[in-house]
């Protein structure tokens, strides 16, 4: 949700909706933009902590898209008229329940296209030394993982597709071989 407009719900959050090239050509609410499967814009963000460990979470059962899944990235919808960089630190900030965390930094961005919804997704990375207090309503479970714990999680717990997707795109843009679960 934009920063400016904290108290409409979700569902009526207004959306830029995108072309195949990032590229507004309209906007929606957010729940028409899901119903309807059109193209939008979202900031992914992979934490970290002071040991290097990465933030995993069980998403709550309320979600509008993926409820109940595991995601190794925080983040959310890009609102109209916001960045990239902008909802990535505010989604940060919001699901981790932490203020003054560094910018994330920008990795890369890719056009998912999954199950009748799609939507461009900048990823980013940021270390986060604060203890967290994650969102009730976005967070129903937590952990800083290492990476060979989350490596084995892949196979075992069910993730998020897009964040599934996020994931392997980082290890490609990293120059690593796919792990376990691809």
């Amino acid at each position: 949700m934009s920063a400016a407009d904290r108290s409409v719900p979700a569902a009526d959050e207004i959306l830029d909706i995108v072309d195949e090239n990032d590229r507004v050509t309209g906007r929606a609410p957010r729940g028409e933009a899901y119903a309807r499967g059109l193209r939008h814009r979202c900031a992914f963000v992979l934490v970290r902590d002071a040991e290097d460990r990465i933030f995993v979470h069980r998403r709550t059962a309320d979600k509008l898209v993926h409820p109940s899944l595991y995601d190794m990235f925080v983040g959310g919808v890009v609102g109209t008229g916001e960045s990239y960089a902008e909802a990535a630190l505010r989604e940060a900030e919001e699901e981790l329940g932490v203020s003054g965390l560094p910018q994330p930094t920008f990795l890369f961005a890719f056009l998912y296209d999954g199950g009748g919804r799609s939507w461009w997704s900048a990823v980013h990375e940021v270390r986060c030394d604060l203890p967290v207090r994650p969102q009730a309503e976005e967070v129903a479970w937590h952990a800083f993982l290492t990476g060979p714990e989350l490596e084995r999680r892949l196979g075992e717990w069910e993730w998020t597709p897009d964040g599934l997707e996020a994931y392997a795109r980082l290890r490609a843009h990293r120059g690593q071989p796919d792990g376990p679960g691809r």
